[in-house]
Protein backbone atom coordinates (compact mmCIF):
# COMPACT_ATOMS: atom_id res chain seq x y z
CA UNK A 1 0.00 0.00 0.00
CA UNK A 2 1.55 3.70 -0.62
CA UNK A 3 0.28 6.87 0.24
CA UNK A 4 0.60 10.13 -1.93
CA UNK A 5 -0.69 13.82 -2.10
CA UNK A 6 -0.85 14.04 -5.61
CA UNK A 7 -4.08 15.89 -6.94
CA UNK A 8 -3.66 15.20 -10.37
CA UNK A 9 -1.88 11.81 -10.44
CA UNK A 10 -3.41 9.29 -13.32
CA UNK A 11 -5.72 6.76 -11.01
CA UNK A 12 -7.13 3.91 -12.28
CA UNK A 13 -10.32 4.24 -9.89
CA UNK A 14 -11.99 6.82 -7.71
CA UNK A 15 -13.65 6.48 -4.66
CA UNK A 16 -15.67 9.51 -3.22
CA UNK A 17 -16.26 8.81 0.53
CA UNK A 18 -18.11 11.37 2.52
CA UNK A 19 -17.89 11.73 6.61
CA UNK A 20 -20.97 13.42 8.40
CA UNK A 21 -22.44 13.70 11.70
CA UNK A 22 -22.06 16.41 14.40
CA UNK A 23 -19.77 19.01 14.60
CA UNK A 24 -16.69 18.38 17.09
CA UNK A 25 -17.61 14.20 16.76
CA UNK A 26 -13.69 13.95 15.41
CA UNK A 27 -14.50 13.78 11.47
CA UNK A 28 -11.37 16.20 10.85
CA UNK A 29 -9.21 14.42 12.81
CA UNK A 30 -10.64 10.68 11.43
CA UNK A 31 -9.94 12.60 7.70
CA UNK A 32 -6.28 13.34 8.60
CA UNK A 33 -5.36 10.48 10.23
CA UNK A 34 -6.69 8.14 7.28
CA UNK A 35 -4.11 10.31 4.55
CA UNK A 36 -1.19 11.63 6.64
CA UNK A 37 -1.45 9.71 9.90
CA UNK A 38 -1.86 13.35 11.53
CA UNK A 39 -3.45 13.86 14.55
CA UNK A 40 -4.27 17.04 15.65
CA UNK A 41 -5.70 18.45 19.77
CA UNK A 42 -6.68 22.44 18.75
CA UNK A 43 -10.01 21.99 17.55
CA UNK A 44 -10.96 23.85 14.35
CA UNK A 45 -14.84 23.63 12.93
CA UNK A 46 -14.12 22.76 9.23
CA UNK A 47 -16.13 25.52 7.36
CA UNK A 48 -18.37 24.19 4.50
CA UNK A 49 -16.19 20.83 2.94
CA UNK A 50 -12.51 19.83 3.14
CA UNK A 51 -10.94 17.11 1.08
CA UNK A 52 -8.19 15.03 1.91
CA UNK A 53 -6.71 12.00 -0.52
CA UNK A 54 -5.08 8.74 -0.51
CA UNK A 55 -3.75 7.26 -3.44
CA UNK A 56 -3.16 3.40 -2.81
CA UNK A 57 -1.67 0.60 -5.27
CA UNK A 58 -3.20 -2.63 -4.84
CA UNK A 59 -1.59 -5.29 -7.21
CA UNK A 60 -0.81 -2.71 -10.43
CA UNK A 61 -3.94 -0.69 -9.89
CA UNK A 62 -3.83 2.90 -8.25
CA UNK A 63 -6.91 3.88 -6.66
CA UNK A 64 -7.06 7.40 -5.11
CA UNK A 65 -9.37 7.58 -2.15
CA UNK A 66 -11.23 11.19 -2.40
CA UNK A 67 -12.26 11.99 1.23
CA UNK A 68 -14.99 14.97 1.83
CA UNK A 69 -15.06 16.18 5.63
CA UNK A 70 -18.86 18.01 5.48
CA UNK A 71 -19.03 20.88 8.13
CA UNK A 72 -20.93 19.25 10.91
CA UNK A 73 -22.78 23.35 11.62
CA UNK A 74 -26.49 23.76 11.26
CA UNK A 75 -25.57 26.99 9.03
CA UNK A 76 -23.45 24.65 6.45
CA UNK A 77 -26.04 22.03 5.59
CA UNK A 78 -27.50 23.59 3.06
CA UNK A 79 -24.57 23.68 1.15
CA UNK A 80 -23.23 19.97 2.59
CA UNK A 81 -26.64 18.26 0.50
CA UNK A 82 -25.00 18.00 -3.37
CA UNK A 83 -21.70 16.86 -1.90
CA UNK A 84 -23.29 13.48 -1.10
CA UNK A 85 -23.84 13.46 -5.28
CA UNK A 86 -21.43 10.00 -6.36
CA UNK A 87 -20.14 9.17 -2.93
CA UNK A 88 -19.88 5.46 -3.20
CA UNK A 89 -20.03 5.48 0.83
CA UNK A 90 -20.07 7.33 3.81
CA UNK A 91 -19.19 7.94 7.78
CA UNK A 92 -21.67 8.93 9.89
CA UNK A 93 -19.93 9.64 12.87
CA UNK A 94 -21.13 10.24 16.65
CA UNK A 95 -18.89 11.02 19.77
CA UNK A 96 -19.80 8.83 22.80
CA UNK A 97 -18.99 10.73 25.04
CA UNK A 98 -21.52 13.00 24.03
CA UNK A 99 -25.14 11.99 23.68
CA UNK A 100 -26.90 14.59 21.40
CA UNK A 101 -24.43 13.63 18.62
CA UNK A 102 -26.14 10.34 19.05
CA UNK A 103 -29.54 11.40 19.11
CA UNK A 104 -28.54 13.58 15.77
CA UNK A 105 -27.45 10.12 13.88
CA UNK A 106 -30.81 9.73 12.53
CA UNK A 107 -31.57 13.25 11.09
CA UNK A 108 -27.98 12.35 9.41
CA UNK A 109 -28.99 9.53 8.11
CA UNK A 110 -32.23 11.06 6.63
CA UNK A 111 -30.66 13.69 4.92
CA UNK A 112 -28.03 10.99 3.57
CA UNK A 113 -30.53 8.52 1.81
CA UNK A 114 -32.49 11.66 0.83
CA UNK A 115 -29.25 13.19 -1.26
CA UNK A 116 -27.11 10.29 -1.75
CA UNK A 117 -26.67 7.04 -4.18
CA UNK A 118 -28.87 3.80 -2.93
CA UNK A 119 -26.19 1.78 -3.30
CA UNK A 120 -23.94 4.07 -1.11
CA UNK A 121 -22.10 1.76 1.75
CA UNK A 122 -22.61 3.49 5.11
CA UNK A 123 -20.27 2.88 8.20
CA UNK A 124 -21.55 4.10 11.43
CA UNK A 125 -18.84 5.53 13.44
CA UNK A 126 -18.56 5.21 17.39
CA UNK A 127 -15.49 7.58 17.63
CA UNK A 128 -13.24 8.70 20.52
CA UNK A 129 -13.18 5.19 21.99
CA UNK A 130 -10.25 5.72 24.23
CA UNK A 131 -12.81 7.97 26.16
CA UNK A 132 -14.63 4.85 26.86
CA UNK A 133 -14.60 6.25 30.96
CA UNK A 134 -16.45 9.25 30.03
CA UNK A 135 -19.11 7.80 27.59
CA UNK A 136 -22.72 8.97 27.13
CA UNK A 137 -23.54 6.07 24.75
CA UNK A 138 -23.35 2.77 25.04
CA UNK A 139 -21.74 0.86 22.55
CA UNK A 140 -24.91 -1.74 22.26
CA UNK A 141 -26.90 1.43 21.54
CA UNK A 142 -24.74 2.46 18.14
CA UNK A 143 -24.53 -1.70 17.03
CA UNK A 144 -28.63 -1.88 17.31
CA UNK A 145 -28.73 1.04 15.55
CA UNK A 146 -26.63 0.20 12.71
CA UNK A 147 -27.87 -3.44 12.65
CA UNK A 148 -32.05 -2.08 12.53
CA UNK A 149 -30.87 0.36 9.78
CA UNK A 150 -28.69 -1.58 7.72
CA UNK A 151 -25.56 0.15 8.48
CA UNK A 152 -21.98 -1.19 9.02
CA UNK A 153 -20.21 -0.70 12.60
CA UNK A 154 -16.89 0.74 13.69
CA UNK A 155 -15.25 2.12 16.69
CA UNK A 156 -12.75 4.24 16.37
CA UNK A 157 -9.99 6.36 18.23
CA UNK A 158 -8.59 9.18 15.68
CA UNK A 159 -6.07 10.09 18.76
CA UNK A 160 -4.84 6.21 19.09
CA UNK A 161 -5.30 5.89 15.56
CA UNK A 162 -7.61 2.87 16.49
CA UNK A 163 -9.38 1.12 13.76
CA UNK A 164 -9.16 4.00 11.56
CA UNK A 165 -7.81 2.45 8.68
CA UNK A 166 -10.36 -0.42 8.98
CA UNK A 167 -13.40 2.32 9.27
CA UNK A 168 -12.62 3.81 5.69
CA UNK A 169 -11.96 0.21 4.23
CA UNK A 170 -15.50 -1.16 5.27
Amino acid sequence: MAVADAFDEHCDYLFKVVLIGESGVGKSNLISRFPKDEFRLDFKPSRGVEFAYRNIKVRDKLIKAQIWDTAGQERFRAITSSYYRGALGAMLVYDITKRATFVNVGKWLHELREFGGEDMVVVLVRNKSDLDQSRQVEREKGKGFAETEGLCFMETSALQNLNVDEAFWK
